[in-house]
């Protein structure tokens, strides 16, 4: 069954840890634009719901949740952290909880982005670097929920364009684990704005140098034509869709929690 840190004592962390799991999930979100009909905390349920659904199935500790990282966006309250910084506090954490005796270190993502994933992959590919005894101790895992849901893998892979943030995936998820959360109102960037999105995730970002050399460094940002930032198909969006990908983000995060505790005592 899960075990959620947050309820817990040290008492019942020595005793999960000896007799029923050394497994810990470390669930990840952001605060960022999903629209005008999802709120800012989406990347956030994204994976505390589906967690909190899976209950008596999940062998693992679930850790609080780590609220913030890196948008990109900067619409009103999109709350940017810079990815190393994201990237070199996970990998803390993570290390402290493999000095306290997890030996299965799973770092759950609600939210990607190019840019902050690179870091926190950067970070904890180090972390295993830098302390080489670590990978005799502890397997270091970084799952984004969308990877365990071949439902959402499909609107990322749809032509010509694709359903990436706040469209049809994402709804149709805040739909059934968080209905009450979901406006009636959807909103969209002008007709060429919002299919560009859907063409390309990293559209949004803007680059500009002071003058054409190869070597000044681009100035990054988000396009000013961006007011609302939905990059995908929401009014597509249903409650029936929304239960398959969950069902399928808990099945699969069960199966592979199981098969990390499988190869932990083997080992």
């Amino acid at each position: 069954m899960a075990y959620f840190m947050k309820d817990m004592t040290v008492k019942d962390i020595k005793e999960t840890l000896q007799n029923k799991t050394k497994t810990v999930i470390i669930p990840t979100g952001v605060v960022e634009q999903h629209g005008y009909h999802l709120p800012l905390v989406t990347d956030i349920l994204n994976v505390e719901r589906p967690v909190a659904l899976a209950g008596d199935r999940l062998n693992a500790v679930i850790a609080p949740t780590v609220n913030y990282c890196f948008s990109g966006g900067t619409l009103p309250g999109t709350i940017n952290v810079s990815p190393n910084t994201f990237g070199l506090y996970i990998s803390e954490i993570c290390a402290e909880f493999a000095r306290i005796g997890f030996e299965n270190i799973i770092v759950f993502l609600g939210h990607a982005g190019t840019d902050n994933k690179a870091a926190l992959s950067n970070s904890l590919q180090m972390l295993l670097r830098r302390n080489p005894e670590l990978n005799e101790k502890i397997t270091l895992s970084m799952v984004q929920a969308w990877d365990l849901s071949q439902t959402w893998l499909d609107g990322f892979a749809m032509e010509p364009e694709h359903d990436f943030h706040a469209g049809l995936a994402e709804t149709s998820l805040m739909k059934y684990v968080a209905p009450e959360v979901v406006r009636d109102e959807i909103a969209m960037d002008d007709e060429y704005t919002a299919r560009m999105m859907r063409s390309d995730q990293d559209w949004f970002e803007k680059r500009t140098k002071p003058f054409d050399s190869p070597f000044l460094v681009e100035m990054v940002g988000q396009r000013d034509e961006i007011e609302i930032g939905v990059m995908g198909f929401p009014e597509r969006a249903t409650v029936e869709i929304g239960e398959k990908i969950c069902t399928e983000i808990i099945d699969n995060l069960v199966a592979y929690v199981d098969e990390l505790e499988e190869f932990r005592k083997n080992k």
